[in-house]
């Protein structure tokens, strides 16, 4: 979704477009399309999703995707015109422009429901920890290393608890210090 007003639409000076942290800038739907050196297009943000989560492209169907500053993109359940001035647009889902990107814990939540690839199953005594920000030795896990979806079964259902980094054998929680949780 681009329109007229898209900062990535192009100009006519000679400088290109740069990242404004004082506003949303729609993301491109695809390179073909960008402007802004580095910024990442719609297309890349849900293959992204799709080949590390396995979460379905149909899961991002009525969200606009934005930047603000660089490399916090948002996603947004509508559309406004581009750019906008505003401090907050929807969710922030993804840190991008550094060497791994790393979604939010909000996006996983809310997002990653559905993920069928890079899901850490955590038991009852693995998730209490985690929630409560907790490092944690698992040699169990054979999947990649990197940004994973911590998860814990409730009522049947794999619900995702927020973003763990996996690295050595160890499972690390990222979990926000204003968000953890003791669950013990």
């Amino acid at each position: 979704m681009t329109d007229a007003n898209d900062s990535d639409a192009g100009t006519n000076d000679a400088t290109p477009p740069e990242n404004d942290g004082q506003r949303f800038d729609r993301l491109p739907a695809t390179a073909a399309e960008r402007v802004v050196p580095g910024r990442p297009t719609r297309e890349e943000v849900v293959g992204w999703w799709e080949q590390r989560y396995g979460v379905p492209p149909e899961t991002w169907e009525g969200h606009t995707f934005w930047e603000k500053g660089n490399g916090k993109l948002w996603a947004f359940a509508a559309d406004v015109v581009s750019p906008i001035a505003v401090e907050g647009l929807g969710l922030r889902i993804l840190r991008t422009r550094q060497e791994h990107w790393k979604p939010s814990t909000n996006a996983v939540q809310r997002f990653a429901t559905e993920a069928t690839k890079n899901v850490v199953v955590l038991d009852g005594d693995e998730a209490t920890r985690f929630a409560k920000g907790e490092d944690q030795e698992l040699p169990r896990w054979d999947g990649d290393w990197g940004y994973v979806v911590a998860a814990h079964e409730i009522a049947g259902a794999v619900e995702p608890i927020g973003v763990g980094l996996y690295l050595h054998g160890e499972l690390r929680s990222t979990v926000p210090k204003g968000r953890r949780e003791d669950l013990s």
